[in-house]
């Protein structure tokens, strides 16, 4: 795509074939534009307000006015349930989320429970960037590697399985579980940073990019990132057992002096994740897929991370099938495969296969407790997906 011309660029008058190549790159941008066709005004959800996913779903509002002349609402959200509730409802077309989105279509942990079960989410974009997700500690905390955790204050975020299930995936790298550390529950992702700085937690799961781990970089505890070397394989079959979407990464930007000079191997998945609900109008996600497929250099910048959009830095073969109106968009920027359909497809049936476990289970009259609730939607899940010859993963 061309820039605009502006006056005062040229010296000497344009040539046939300039005049000729900027007409058809003014005529292509002008043709992508019509070919998007979006609400007025979006409602998307993300995490808390100074979060990277929230900056990067901001970075993307700022190209939606200024190429498509459409209003994108950023609402932040300090935990899973509060991110996926808006889009669930209708009142949100789709969510930057973290992996909880992929617990949510299992319908595990805190969405295993009667008011939420198996979610039916499907994906547009997700990043990858230079970045690592990890457990960020205060420097004054004594921790240097990640055996270091053991009887240390991790932080958790009551009713956000993502952070919590991932802070348990990477003391996992050190054989640690959740009763080798304290866990001290905060109420949001923003206040269990902010217990970080104040000093009443030691450690806590983010993006190295987020502002909450920069703003505990900047303050006198100070910030560093525990490594997690995939040369330890046994350390990573126990991080993935406990977190299948992890992978180890080079991280080389973020809070704590990282930067391609001072890399830092850690654990990293695509974060944030566009998705949205299978029932969200294909048109819509078609249109804002493509827009942030085909704008891609006008918000690439925008925001750290916001590089990781890039088209080819796709994983189509992750946790989460792809919404068919994103598919479209893929499909038309020719990047989408044979082998990409199959995955989706097989990723498909396991939602209906969740979806019918779950419509099952309710028609049993389970229990009311939480607790036996919980137990037996679990065992009615295992059952169904292994019948089905798939894996269950979570028991």
């Amino acid at each position: 795509m061309h820039p605009p011309v502006k006056r005062g660029w040229f010296t000497a008058p344009l040539s046939l074939s300039a005049i000729t190549a900027l007409s058809i790159g003014i005529a292509c941008a002008t043709a992508a534009a019509q070919e998007i066709k979006l609400p007025s005004t979006l409602t998307v959800s993300a995490y808390d307000t100074g979060s990277s996913g929230f900056n990067m779903a901001v970075a993307i509002g700022k190209m939606l006015k200024d190429k498509h002349g459409v209003d994108l609402r950023v609402l932040p959200g300090g935990n899973d349930i509060a991110r996926l509730s808006p889009v669930k409802s209708g009142r949100a077309a789709a969510s930057a989320m973290g992996v909880g989105g992929y617990f949510a279509q299992e319908g595990v942990f805190e969405f295993g429970v009667r008011e939420w079960g198996p979610q039916p989410l499907q994906l547009m974009l997700a990043s990858t960037s230079c970045n690592g997700l990890s457990l960020g500690v205060a420097k004054d905390a004594g921790i240097k590697e990640i055996k270091d955790l053991k009887g240390k204050r991790v932080g958790f975020v009551v009713g956000s399985p993502a952070l919590n299930q991932n802070a348990l995936a990477v003391i996992a790298y050190a054989g640690l579980t959740r009763n080798d550390v304290k866990i001290v529950e905060f109420s949001n992702y923003g206040a269990m940073w902010k217990g970080l700085v104040n000093n009443e937690a030691d450690a806590a799961f983010a993006s190295t990019i987020s502002g909450q781990a920069r703003e505990l970089d900047a303050s006198p505890r100070g910030l560093l990132w525990p490594p997690a070397p995939g040369a330890d394989k046994q350390a990573w079959e126990r991080v993935q057992k406990v977190g299948p979407y992890f992978y180890p990464h080079q991280a080389t930007c973020g809070a704590g002096g990282l930067s391609k000079e001072n890399p830092v191997e850690l654990p990293a998945y695509p974060y944030p994740i566009f998705m949205a609900y299978a029932k969200e109008d294909a048109n819509t996600i078609y249109g804002l897929t493509k827009a942030m497929i085909v704008n891609y250099d006008d918000y690439k910048n925008g925001a750290p991370g916001a590089d990781g959009l890039e088209l080819k830095r796709q994983n189509l073969a992750w946790v989460l099938p792809y919404h068919p109106g994103a598919v479209k968009a893929i499909k038309e920027a020719g990047a989408w495969t044979p082998e990409a359909e199959k995955h989706n497809e097989a990723l498909l049936k396991r939602q209906s296969v969740l979806a019918a476990a779950w419509k099952g289970y309710l028609d049993s009259k389970p229990p009311d407790d939480k607790d036996a609730f919980y137990k037996g939607w679990m065992a009615q899940r295992k059952d169904a997906l292994v019948k089905a010859g798939l894996d269950p993963i979570f028991d």
